[in-house]
């Protein structure tokens, strides 16, 4: 008996999806294909728990990353009658290319009251040439933006900090 030996054959290297959002353009999410929920806790408490309606949610995609602006307006019984909106100053991707850091502000709807600096760290689920589907969430503590914004909460909902989780389909409607 002898024995016959085979040249392996190294498989490709199997790279992270490669960090790229879609094409040049605005892109929007309809309210039924952008899900945000407000939670508010106290220490590890959770207080409050409730869905916010997106009256807007656009994603505008420049040649460069730095140029890409994220934003969302956020209403809804929760947020009682007052409205929330986070605008994007950057979009980074991250090391692994399937996670963006967006760093930005969420203010109130008075343009005359200062904004605070919030981020949020998104997940792509699927990437396409026209959409792009993410999940993720943004952590803000309650203090800051009581003081600053003078949004307030209902006094039998005491909380530390707010958690916004965002999912959302952005498609290019042309």
């Amino acid at each position: 008996m002898s024995a016959q030996t085979f040249p392996a054959t190294p498989l490709p290297p199997t790279d992270p999806i490669p960090a790229r959002l879609p094409r040049p353009g605005t892109y929007t999410a309809d309210g039924d294909r952008c899900i945000v929920e407000l939670t508010t806790r106290l220490g590890p408490l959770v207080t409050l728990r409730r869905r916010l309606t997106a009256g807007e949610a656009a994603l505008t995609v420049a040649p460069s990353a730095s140029d890409t602006v994220l934003s969302l307006k956020l209403t809804g019984v929760a947020l009682g009658g007052d409205e929330l909106s986070f605008v994007s100053t950057a979009v980074e991707p991250e090391a692994d290319g399937a996670r963006l850091r967006i760093p930005g502000v969420l203010a109130t709807g008075d343009p005359t009251v200062p904004s605070v600096p919030a981020t949020l760290t998104l997940r792509v689920v699927d990437r396409a040439d026209d959409s792009l589907l993410v999940l993720g969430t943004a952590q803000v503590p309650y203090g800051p933006l009581r003081r600053t914004t003078g949004f307030v909460l209902s006094r039998i909902r005491p909380a530390d900090r707010l958690r916004l989780l965002v999912a959302a389909e952005f498609t290019c409607p042309a």
